[in-house]
């Protein structure tokens, strides 16, 4: 070590230069991220709303209108001449990697029309599956019973695990019997 490298490290004016220097990247990191977080905030913002709208549109490509229901966060009415043709629920469950989120059209029946994975970390080649044929069509038409993932290929009253990801299988099928449930007690309590 030589004398000024010696000098310095025992320099307490050397210590509180870094720390200034530290303290000023830190507050100058801080008001970017904020001032680019207050110019996009409003953007992604919208950008959220679209694509929620498209999703219901690709669940209920028949509907007019989607009317938010009064009292449930981000749950939807799907109209068509004046009349509810299906509601738009959120629902989520946990699956291999993490969160499945989906959107899930009930019918006024209380039958699956179809759903639509918005969030999902599975795995891809096996978990995406979920939002593809064939899985994706043996729920419309399902009632609550029938929200069961099976293994017998022959047990089309249920829902068919996908080979190999049988965990997201069971986590789309609990997010859409979970809306089910909840769009059924909600219709018992009379909205």
């Amino acid at each position: 070590m030589t004398n000024m490298e010696h000098h310095d490290s025992k320099n307490p004016n050397s210590m509180f230069k870094i720390v200034i220097n530290l303290m000023a990247a830190c507050i100058i990191s801080g008001l970017i991220i904020a001032t680019v977080y207050s110019l996009t905030y409003k953007t992604a913002e919208q950008n959220q709303i679209e694509l929620t709208r498209l999703s219901m549109q690709n669940l209920v490509a028949s509907a007019d209108e989607f009317i938010e229901i009064e009292g449930q966060t981000d749950w939807y009415e799907a109209v068509k001449e004046g009349q509810i043709i299906a509601y738009v629920v959120p629902s989520e469950s946990k699956g291999y990697a993490g969160s499945v989120k989906l959107l899930v059209a009930v019918k006024p029946d209380l039958t699956i029309m179809n759903y639509v994975i918005v969030e999902s970390k599975e795995t891809p080649g096996l978990g995406d599956k979920a939002a593809q044929e064939p899985f994706i069509g043996q729920f419309p038409g399902k009632k609550i019973e029938n929200l069961e993932v099976v293994k017998d290929p022959s047990d089309t009253e249920h829902i068919l695990a996908i080979s190999g990801a049988t965990i997201t299988s069971r986590a789309v099928t609990d997010a859409v019997k979970k809306a089910l449930v909840e769009m059924q007690e909600f219709l018992q309590e009379g909205k």
